[in-house]
């Protein structure tokens, strides 16, 4: 799809493209009636002033729409609206052993308890063992931080979705 083609969707139609991308209704809303886009970077760019005008709750609603990692269950369910753009990013916890996935199922617990959300991160080109360090480390920041780093983890994600639309 081409960015003449995305400025041209009717407004439903585009809620639903960028709904791939991030799941935050006011980004949504923002990144639709922000329209039109003159060149991917000037996209790009409202996509950062969006996501840097979200409060808590917003982040949290964007968190929301992924699955956890290496939950396979939870990659099938959330990636359902998500998929083209979703499909590979978890490639990595696919080629997890069982230990490995058994680990990384606890410590997404303990984190999604610690902090009231679950474990954000882009985990394009990381292996499980990289999420799972990750997991590891991150569990030792405090709330605040942790939602810094998920958020800018979640612009991340939203950049390569905004990218493979394009």
């Amino acid at each position: 799809m081409d960015l003449q083609q995305i400025n041209n969707l009717n407004t439903e139609s585009a809620h639903h493209l960028f709904m791939q991308c991030c799941t935050s209704e006011r980004w949504i809303e923002n990144i639709v009636t922000g329209r039109p886009y003159i060149d991917a970077q000037s996209l790009h760019q409202a996509a950062d002033q969006y996501w840097d005008q979200m409060a808590e709750h917003d982040y949290l609603q964007a968190f929301e729409g992924h699955p956890k990692i290496g939950d396979m269950n939870s990659l099938k369910a959330k990636y359902a609206n998500t998929k083209a753009l979703a499909s590979g990013e978890q490639a990595g916890a696919n080629q997890a052993n069982d230990q490995l996935m058994i680990e990384l199922a606890a410590l997404n617990r303990a984190y999604e308890e610690k902090y009231g959300f679950i474990f954000i991160v882009c985990a394009s080109g990381k292996s499980a063992k990289d999420m799972l360090d990750l997991l590891r480390a991150r569990l030792k920041n405090t709330r605040h931080r942790e939602l810094e780093i998920a958020s800018e983890e979640q612009r991340k994600i939203f950049h390569l979705r905004l990218e493979k639309i394009l």
